[in-house]
Formats: structure tokens, sequence, C-alpha cells
């Protein structure tokens, strides 16, 4: 059965209230954009919703950010936000579709059944014209049961293994002037460039003004950019957030997504042993 990663804002507002409807503010923004997800949050949000800090319910041990936290620590954060066993989840961010897609990968991977984006997420909930909320949300705790899928995360090793047997395409979301050594990476002490033999989507290019692609166009977009939906994708991207939206696309597309690679740009062009090619994809 494929999932249904989707659902409408008519749908939303329609069941909003429903006591196992779990509505998840997932805003998340680049640095450098001075935004804070948290704070904005406050200053409207969509009734019933709570705010996932994708910083902050995060394994932070290995230095990297905002890497998929710990079965445990999950736990406790979903229980606290009222996020618990047997509910649906709607999963939205400010941007469209942007960190709401990591989010939706985040429960996935921690084997949540019902998990959809809001389909235009809160730019199109506040365009047509629908109630908000400001202020904190007062969750009341529900407890939640992790079940980690492994297959839904791809390691370092898994990417190497990938890219040296030809067993998976790894597809790279950043922008072409990053991945093919043009541009500095924007975290510091990262090497310039790409895995070698990986391959070059950057999201931008499936997502049309908060809307993901349809399954034709996406299938058409991936195929130009080399990708071969009969064969498993592992995703990558600067730091696991847009990579997301690759694994959404690669399933919307019909193709098999072999994991999500956590670590990312910034686990694998911060380390010597690993190697760095420039120019287009395919090319040393």
């Amino acid at each position: 059965m494929p999932h249904e990663n989707f659902v409408a804002t008519d749908w939303l507002a329609a069941h909003l209230g429903e006591p196992d409807l779990g509505i998840i503010d997932a805003s998340w923004h680049l640095p450098p954009t001075g935004r804070n997800g948290d704070a904005e949050f406050r200053q409207g949000h969509i009734p019933g919703s709570v705010f996932f800090n994708i910083d902050v319910i995060a394994e932070t041990s290995s230095g990297l950010p905002h890497m998929l936290p710990e079965a445990a620590a999950f736990a406790k954060d979903m229980t606290e936000l009222g996020l618990g066993d047997g509910m649906h989840f709607v999963v939205y961010d400010t941007l469209g579709l942007f960190a709401s897609a990591r989010v939706w990968w985040t429960l996935r991977a921690y084997g949540v059944g019902k998990v959809t984006i809001l389909e235009g997420g809160y730019p199109k909930w506040l365009r047509e014209g629908r109630r908000i909320e400001t202020g904190d949300a007062h969750p009341k705790p529900r407890g939640f049961t992790p079940k980690l899928d492994p297959g839904m995360v791809a390691s370092l090793d898994d990417v190497r293994r990938a890219l040296a047997t030809g067993a998976a395409q790894v597809l790279d979301a950043r922008p072409p002037d990053r991945f093919e050594g043009r541009a500095p990476e924007p975290r510091p002490g990262l090497r310039s460039g790409h895995m070698p033999g990986s391959l070059n989507l950057p999201f931008v290019e499936i997502v049309d003004h908060g809307h993901l692609k349809t399954g034709a166009e996406l299938a058409a977009t991936l195929a130009a950019h080399g990708v071969d939906l009969n064969k498993p994708v592992i995703t990558s991207c600067g730091s696991g957030v847009s990579a997301a939206i690759l694994a959404l696309a690669v399933e919307e597309a019909g193709g098999t997504v072999a994991g999500l690679y956590d670590g990312s740009w910034a686990e694998w062009g911060a380390r010597a042993d690993c190697p760095v090619a420039t120019g287009p994809a395919g090319k040393a």
C-alpha cells in the first residue's frame, strides 16, 4: 500500500479539534535568513498545533546539525508535545514545503503509520483566510512508542557502499554551484564539491510555490537529472533537511528510497577520509 503523503487544507479545517489529530508546525529556516520558527509560531499558527524544533528534538552528541534523535529522547519529546500513539499527524511549515518534509521523514523513520504533509503549508492556509491562533501551545501529554525503521536512515558506510557498488543512486539536493564546488558551503570547515558518483537535483526544481510537483512532472525531472526510478535512491543535501524533500519526491514518483543520509554534506564534507569531486555530476 502506498503512503498518502499529503492532505488538503479543506480536510484539515474540517477536522480541527479532533482528539486523535496531531498538528505539527515544523518551520525551520537557514541561519542567514534571520528567521526563528519558534518565535513565528507564537505570532501565529494553525489552531491546535504544536511546534517541533528540529534543532532541539535531535541527537546532538555527534556535533552534526539536527540529526535523527535517539529513541528514548524522541519518545519523551513527542509525549510532552501531546503527539502520541494512534494519532494522525499533519505536518506543515511557513515556507509551504521545506522542513515539514524533514519531520514527515523523522516520524516515518520512527514507525508512525499515519503522517501527512499539509498541501501548500501555512502560506496556503493564510491565503485562504483560515483561522489561526497566537501564543504558546498547551498540549496534554500523550504516550509515544518509537519503533525505528532502520531502512529509512542511510549511514556514512551505507553511502560509501552505494557509491562503490552502484547498489543505490545517491541524489544530492544542494544547489548546483555548491554541488559542483563553485560556491563555498554555508557551514564553516566543509570542503566544496560532491561525493564522487552522486547525482544532483536541487530541491527548488521540484517545489513550486510551496507545492511539490505532480507524479508525472517529478518523474520527468528526476529522469532529466539522471535518476533511474527502477533503482533505489539514497537522498542527501547540506544537513538532511532538503534531502527529505527528495525522498518525498522519489516516493511520490513511484521510486524506492533506500534511506536518507542523515549526516549529509555536513558530515561527508568535513571528513578527510571522504573523497570529494568537483564539476557537474558524473565528472571527477
